[in-house]
């Protein structure tokens, strides 16, 4: 560091240098992982700059760093706590909702939709009305031929069609 620097950046990069690496291997056998530990120490160093902290009179630099950190590590641990209460809730209120699919499920249907949209499409209109109408209203083949004003017979052929159609499409 050259004399030319502030104070304050001369100070850091004094406690960064001297301690850091004491910080490193304190927070790992505290915390019992190599990464967070990581997180913290740099934690640490951010929360001393963004507070500014006359970095030249401190007396005991660990005792002033552990401080820090522990106070970091009881905000992460209450943090952690709250998301954890917050992600139980979340999922007791999922699982009591009736017919809840996850968000995976409901992209699953969502493309398969997409894709039984697409095959109907290439279906004439009646062999289209006569599918929709049987399977998706679930109306029965007589219903169908009342409202479609065709045969029942006709109705049937319509939806072999359309079966035909749907499983060489989709090759089920």
């Amino acid at each position: 560091m050259s004399a030319a620097e502030p104070p304050f950046q001369q100070a850091l990069h004094e406690l960064y240098s001297d301690h850091h690496g004491w910080l490193l291997a304190w927070l790992r056998r505290k915390l019992g992982c190599s990464h967070n530990a990581a997180d913290l120490a740099q934690d640490t160093f951010a929360r001393i700059i963004s507070s500014r902290e006359m970095l030249g009179s401190i007396r005991e630099p660990r005792a002033f760093l552990t401080t820090t950190a522990r106070r970091l590590v009881i905000d992460k641990s209450r943090r952690q706590q709250i998301e954890d209460a917050y992600l139980r809730e979340l999922a007791l209120v999922a699982e009591s909702l009736e017919g809840y699919q996850s968000p995976e499920q409901i992209l699953v249907t969502l493309e398969a939709l997409e894709q039984i949209a697409f095959v109907l499409e290439e279906l004439s209109a009646k062999q289209r009305q006569a599918f929709l109408l049987y399977f998706l209203d679930g109306q029965t083949q007589l219903e169908v031929a009342a409202q479609m004003g065709i045969s029942e017979r006709m109705v049937r052929k319509h939806l072999m069609q359309a079966l035909l159609h749907c499983s060489n499409a989709l090759d089920i």
